[in-house]
This record gives structure tokens, sequence and C-alpha cells, in this order.
């Protein structure tokens, strides 16, 4: 049995509870999209008909969360009245970052306060994701231990993550448990911007922007970050040829 099926199986129950709060990292500058982002953030760029940010809101959805917490930097405004005409039926937090981008790591930090249930899914704003048999954040959830784990990735074999074209990003053992790759190797998973996080891994983080490679590599030392494998179909989409490639695929079925 490989690797891959025998960390699926950590925690069967697909029936588990999914947090009702989500961090949606949505604060980016979008450079590798330019031009499209000239005038607009990145997560409300369109792929198959709709922005990047609300196929992730309708997945949030689906799964039960009932309140995102959304962080803003980079044209802040048109992000704040996308979100208050898309999410009637969603609690929405936006953790202002205008005066400074905190990176993935700070902007976790800046927007503790407002996240209100521990564990939470932290998911970022520009990926695109496909449910395999089960519902995506559902099997993520059907995975946690509290007791082992204060970070939980979804990762995809990095034969399937379509666009993605780098070294992978982490290997796994039998249990699920993270390490990373080795510099001037290949890895065989590839982090797909999906994570289940408890909030103990901001403790003692730093002040300021930092990534959260920092706070995954203590977790890495310490055996307590682990990994699930996504089931369904992922897609990188960050540069304009990434969109029709994307939505290509996504036509072929």
């Amino acid at each position: 049995m490989s690797i891959t099926h025998r960390a699926l199986r950590i925690r069967p129950d697909i029936s588990a509870e999914v947090p009702r709060c989500a961090m949606v990292m949505a604060a980016g500058l979008g450079k590798r999209m330019r031009p499209l982002t000239a005038t607009r953030p990145k997560p409300l760029v369109e792929v198959a008909g709709k922005p990047l940010l609300d196929h992730v809101l309708d997945r949030l959805r689906a799964a039960g969360v009932e309140k995102v917490v959304v962080n803003v930097h980079y044209l802040a405004d048109n992000l704040e009245a996308h979100l208050h005409s898309r999410c009637k039926d969603l609690e929405v937090a936006i953790s202002d970052e205008r005066d400074l981008l905190l990176e993935t790591g700070g902007g976790m930090v800046r927007a503790r306060p407002l996240i209100d249930c521990d564990p939470f899914l932290a998911v970022n704003s520009d990926n695109f994701w496909v449910d395999g048999p089960t519902d995506t954040l559902k099997l993520l959830a059907s995975h946690w231990d509290s007791d082992k784990m204060d970070a939980l990735l979804l990762l995809v074999p990095q034969a399937r993550a379509g666009n993605h074209g780098g070294s992978g990003d982490f290997h796994m053992d039998s249990v699920g448990r993270l390490r990373r790759r080795a510099a001037g190797r290949i890895a065989p998973f590839v982090y797909t911007g999906i994570q289940m996080v408890a909030k103990r891994l901001l403790d003692g983080a730093p002040e300021g922007p930092f990534s959260t490679n920092i706070l995954w590599d203590r977790a890495i030392e310490e055996g307590r970050c682990f990994g699930v494998v996504h089931q369904g179909l992922w897609f990188d989409v960050g540069t304009p040829a990434a969109i029709p490639a994307t939505e290509e695929a996504l036509a072929r079925g």
C-alpha cells in the first residue's frame, strides 16, 4: 500500500465537523498575475465564470463554515465591496492590513482576535480545487487530531498539481507526519493553500511580516505538522496563462 493511501486512513470519519470559522488569505499583491491585477486584486480575477474568491467562499459554505475572516491590503476597498455584496449569508470580519502587508504568518497573527474557533481553517483565496469523492474540507477535518497536531495541511501529489512547475514541498510518512523537501531534491507532495490550524501554532510568533513557513518548521521539528492528500483536482492559478489552461482541464473533466 502506498504512503498516499495509508495517510488517508488516519481518521476515516468524513462526518467530522468542519470548523465554523475560516481565515481567507486575500491580501497579496498578485504580481505574477499582472496585467490582470492592475485594476483588481488577484482574488477577484475570474476563472471558470466567477472570481477565484467566490469559488473559495462557495466551498466554505458547502462545508458548513459560518464565518470568514478576510485579510485585505492591495485594492482593499474593492475586496470589501465584493464581500459585502457576495456574503449576505456569511458573517464576515475584515483583518485590515492596509498599513502594512504582513505575509501569511503575520496575517494570521493579526487576524487571531477575530477568529472565534479553535482549530480554524486557513485558505488561500487564489487557489482552485474540485472535490473528489468527498467534500475536501470535511476530509481535512476528519483527519484532525488535536492531541497530535498543530497544523494539518492539504497536499496534492506533484503529478496531479495542475499548472504547477515546482519541485514539490513535502515528504509524508505512513501516518501523515511531514518533513521538508531537501535543497536540490524533489518531494512528492505540493501544498494546496488549504490548512487546518490550532491557535497554539501562533504562540510565540514573530512580530511584523513573516511567512507561515516559520510556524510550520517549528511544528515539523516538534512532530506536530501533518498532511492529508487531496482526492480531487487542484490547480495553481498564479499567472494569466494558467487561467485558460485550468478552464480547458475543467472542460475535459
